[in-house]
């Protein structure tokens, strides 16, 4: 009896196994079940708040869009604004340009004024022992009255070479009269005068290679003389520079000459330079015993169409004889 209960299989599959799998999955169904029931509901509410949200979202693109269009306007505004603000400040630029210009040239006339006082300072205290017995011990030169900018004044002959060509008689004719009088006045009294024109031509023919003596008659005279004078003119100054060296010229005189003119029509400026060089030569302290101040009038000037070559070549030609014969060139800003 005892041998048949232990040999008895036990069978796995019996009736409580089979309730156990049944309610669980009979669970499941009702699971599946329920969540089938549920989820028409779950999806309507989703697509509910998804409507809201889409009209939200399309409320507020709406309104962004408003913001945009009045933020456009703003900034064209604002760039139409900031436009105007670029050209006034252009224009300010411009103004400023042009004060600072101003002030440039107001600063440089006062020191180009500075320098004139001083050069002719410096030459009222440089005149030969000879001039100092002529004038006297006491005498001083009255600096308002010099008014050829940094012309050195310590000689005692002075010679006038002018152009007497037809541009120079119509336009500047009254100018040359002012400019001969104010250089004799800042030469009280020299040992001698004498006046040419630009071909070397005399004007009183009874001085002819000899010196004016400086009197107030002969002065006089000699300005009468200029406002009537016309001899034949090529308009250039080169062979009156060279006749007067040539003639005047000497070591034992100090002797300046004035060169008026307005333009260089012909020749070489370097070969006039060497001409004078060898006539006009330098001693050993390397000053020449004949000055050369150049004065040029503004005659043939015409800044719409440029400046004529003529003018320009007299213009370095004359800086260059002043540079080179220790004197000075002025060029005019007014015919008269």
């Amino acid at each position: 009896m005892r041998g048949k209960r232990s040999r008895r299989q036990i069978d796995i599959f019996n009736l409580s196994f089979l309730d156990v799998v049944s309610c669980g999955f009979g669970a499941i169904i009702l699971l599946l079940v329920i969540v089938k029931i549920s989820e028409p509901h779950v999806i309507e509410r989703l697509a509910v708040d998804l409507t809201g949200l889409v009209q939200r979202l399309e409320a507020e693109l709406f309104d962004m869009r408003g913001e945009t269009t009045v933020l456009n306007r703003e900034l064209t505004s604002k760039q139409e604004q900031l436009s105007e603000a670029k050209e006034k400040l252009a224009r300010l630029k411009g103004d400023l340009s042009s004060v600072r210009g101003e002030y440039t040239t107001t600063r440089h006339e006062h020191d180009a004024q500075t320098i004139i006082e001083g050069q002719l300072s410096t030459a009222r205290q440089t005149l030969s022992e000879e001039m100092r017995r002529v004038l006297g011990a006491n005498y001083q030169r009255n600096l308002a009255r010099a008014t050829i900018g940094g012309v050195p004044v310590d000689s005692e002959y002075i010679i006038f070479i002018i152009d007497t060509s037809g541009s120079m008689k119509q336009h500047a004719w009254p100018g040359v009269l002012s400019k001969v009088s104010e250089v004799l006045s800042i030469y009280p009294r020299v040992k001698g005068i004498q006046v040419m024109n630009d071909m070397g031509d005399y004007m009183f023919s009874q001085y002819q290679g000899k010196w004016i003596p400086d009197t107030p008659a002969r002065r006089k005279a000699i300005i009468k003389r200029l406002g009537s004078w016309q001899p034949f003119s090529n308009s250039s100054p080169v062979e009156g520079v060279e006749a007067a060296i040539r003639r005047f010229y000497a070591k034992d005189k100090r002797i300046s000459l004035y060169v008026f003119g307005d333009d260089f029509a012909r020749g070489s400026i370097q070969a006039v330079i060497d001409t004078v060089g060898q006539l006009n030569r330098a001693d050993k302290s390397g000053k020449t015993r004949v000055r050369i101040h150049t004065v040029g009038f503004p005659v043939l000037f015409d800044f719409s169409s440029g400046l004529s070559a003529n003018v320009v070549r007299y213009a370095a030609l004359m800086r260059k004889l002043a540079e080179t014969n220790n004197g000075s060139f002025v060029g005019l800003n007014s015919v008269r």
